[in-house]
């Protein structure tokens, strides 16, 4: 099974029918233990290493670690961009544009690290930080515009739900398998034709397009939104799972927070949306 997240999947991480990850065909070739190509690997009946050096495995803290960089750059960025970018009227055009440069930037830069063989720090970090750029301007005029509330919202709202899948998935309240996997791509994909339809006409045809961003159908899709990025997490959380258990390479760390970011950036900007869409009807 692939991954939800286009990283882990150009990396070739998958679960055979055993619900165990692998690097690649070669690996799933193997045998029952996916891993049995990889010399860090863990024994599947004992957990010990199978070989004496496990410092080039994956770990937890790895992850935690480029993660808190991945998103720390995000952060600075965003910061930087809502003091030095003024959204008021004066300014307004110029930010938007910069940040529309930014996005269109970062979108490349991630579709870039996407279809690389391997993680390349200096280009997630550059994503990272193009993002920030553009969630900060995006941000600075929400906060201008519809109040500082809603940006707030938006940030405890994607900390709490990352708070909250973390736990169920800990929990096992919230099981990855392979059915609760094509669920989540269906629905996703769906979402996201969607989207695009509606993005089309309103570019051709003028005003909210199909509905489908503002109204009471844009806060239905908000929630889908919301509900999505929380699916990504857990399929991002079980990914990361595997290749520590199964002891993925230590470069696999930056795949992991650059999925984990992308997924963060999805949620807070859906919610950040549902905020927008709901203070706008009070």
């Amino acid at each position: 099974m692939r991954s939800s997240n286009p990283v882990f999947s150009r990396r070739g991480f998958s679960r055979d029918s055993g619900g165990y990850a692998g690097f690649d065909a070669q690996s799933q070739q193997a045998g029952t233990n996916p891993y049995a190509t990889n010399p860090y690997a863990a024994d599947p009946v004992t957990g010990m290493p199978q070989a004496p050096a496990r410092a080039g495995a994956m770990t937890i803290d790895d992850v935690v670690s480029r993660t808190a960089m991945t998103l720390g750059t995000v952060i600075l960025t965003a910061t930087i961009a809502w003091i030095a970018l003024p959204v008021d009227p004066a300014n307004v055009n110029k930010s938007y544009g910069i940040a529309v440069g930014a996005a269109l930037v970062a979108m490349v830069l991630a579709l870039v690290q996407t279809f690389k063989r391997k993680a390349s720090p200096p280009i997630i970090l550059a994503y990272a930080a193009f993002e920030g750029f553009f969630l900060g301007v995006i941000s600075s005029a929400t906060s201008t515009y519809l109040g500082a509330g809603v940006v707030i919202q938006a940030v405890l709202g994607t900390m709490c739900t990352f708070a909250a899948v973390l736990f169920a998935y800990k929990m096992r309240w919230i099981r990855v398998t392979r059915r609760f996997y094509g669920f989540v791509m269906a629905a996703a994909l769906g979402f996201m034709l969607l989207m695009v339809a509606n993005l089309l006409f309103s570019v051709f045809a003028g005003g909210d397009g199909l509905g489908f961003r503002s109204g009471g159908l844009g806060i239905l899709f908000g929630v889908i939104g919301v509900v999505l990025g929380a699916c990504f997490l857990a399929l991002d959380f079980k990914q990361v799972e595997d290749g520590v258990t199964y002891g993925a390479p230590r470069e696999e760390a930056w795949l992991a927070a650059f999925g984990l970011t992308l997924t963060l950036v999805w949620i807070y900007l859906e919610l950040l949306r549902l905020f927008q869409i709901l203070s706008g009807d009070d």
